[in-house]
């Protein structure tokens, strides 16, 4: 099986997420950010997963591009969807929610949010500033949900058969 995991990155963690998932999934897998190569061809994939970060409750505008330009090819592929932020609970799933189209989001095999970080060797001083403001940060911070990503890979590894039902 050949996989896409297509995703853009701010700071690095939306990267770190999608190569650690890389690890855990079966077949080929390539990785590309979306700030690189802004609209990759999904024909030559089996499945496809996209992700991206949370800023100011948006994913990255190339994420959305690449979804709208894809849209079609998109829903015939196995899909799966996650983002990184630092909210959790209700708040993580309705940014998962408003990232993505909303028919991506009812095909996607696997939907997920990874937990977040702050980066402030990464962040430029405006940016370390709201962060210090609205979040109430001080320094970096790392949230991200191994377990998250572990069980995002078990989904989408999972092989559907509906003659398992008949036995």
């Amino acid at each position: 099986m050949k996989t896409l995991i297509a995703y853009c990155t701010t700071h690095g963690c939306a990267e770190k997420t999608a190569n650690k998932l890389k690890q855990f999934l079966g077949g080929e897998i390539v990785l590309v950010n979306l700030k690189n190569e802004a609209n990759p061809d999904v024909t030559n994939f089996d499945r496809v997963i996209i992700g991206g970060s949370i800023h100011a409750g948006q994913i990255q505008k190339r994420v959305k591009e690449f979804c709208r330009h894809q849209l079609k090819p998109l829903q015939n592929k196995e899909l799966g969807l996650f983002i990184c932020c630092m909210e959790e609970g209700e708040k993580a799933e309705i940014q998962l929610h408003d990232a993505f189209p909303n028919v991506l989001l009812q095909h996607a095999k696997a939907k997920a949010y990874f937990g977040g970080e702050f980066d402030f060797n990464k962040m430029n001083f405006f940016q370390k500033l709201i962060v210090k403001k609205v979040a109430k940060v001080e320094d970096s911070v790392s949230s991200i949900n191994h377990e998250a990503i572990k069980n995002f890979s078990k989904q989408m590894n999972k092989i559907f058969n509906p003659f398992l039902f008949l036995v």
